[in-house]
């Protein structure tokens, strides 16, 4: 005779109230507003402070035609190599720490770089004046369709470079300024993909400028 077995019915067991359960994630906490206020801040006080630094090249450029006052603009140019430098400074701190005073690392940064800062400025700011005035002196000849993309090649290699060994100075403060643009220049090239986007807005912000 075949037996039957009953299985009972499981019944829903309620945790009362004194039982721990795992507490929900919070996706917005105290730390993370805390970062996203402390990146704007830092973000909107570091961009003054370039401004501010750059304050020349920014009248030059809104009081006069950059067509007809480009030696003036080439000439007080570098002064904004330093303060974007003390820019990448304050980021590169505020990256490690989290935590930044932007105003004090800025001018702290400023002090530190300024002469290398300079001198990056002056000779990137040389090599777009000759190349400028190269690819200018060449547009209308038979020649020019060969010399052009070359300036221009040249041209796009200068900037890149600057911009990779502006963000590596603060880095690398007691490496040769020689050195660093070599090693810069093989940087930028090698992670093309990378210094492609960073060129672009570069561009952008020159085109609105």
């Amino acid at each position: 005779m075949a037996t039957t077995t009953v299985t009972p019915a499981r019944t829903p067991v309620r945790a009362s109230k004194g039982s721990t359960q795992p507490s929900r994630r919070r996706i917005f906490n105290h730390e993370m507003y805390e970062l996203a206020f402390g990146t704007v801040y830092t973000g909107l006080v570091t961009n003054v402070l370039v401004v501010l630094c750059a304050l020349p090249v920014v009248v030059l450029l809104l009081t006069t035609d950059p067509a007809a006052s480009w030696p003036a603009i080439a000439l007080v140019a570098p002064l904004c190599a330093p303060a974007l430098v003390a820019a990448f400074e304050v980021f590169r701190a505020f990256s490690a720490d989290g935590t930044v005073q932007p105003v004090r690392t800025f001018w702290r940064g400023y002090r530190t770089h300024w002469r290398r800062a300079a001198a990056l400025g002056a000779m990137t700011t040389g090599l777009h004046v000759v190349v400028a005035v190269d690819v200018r002196a060449v547009w209308a000849l038979p020649v020019g369709a060969v010399a052009i993309p070359f300036f221009v090649t040249l041209g796009v290699l200068g900037s890149l470079t600057a911009l990779v060994a502006a963000v590596a100075l603060p880095d690398h403060p007691t490496l040769r300024l020689r050195v660093l643009l070599r090693v810069a220049l093989f940087a930028g090239v090698r992670r093309w993909y990378l210094t492609a986007p960073s060129l672009l807005v570069l561009g952008m912000l020159l085109s609105l400028v």
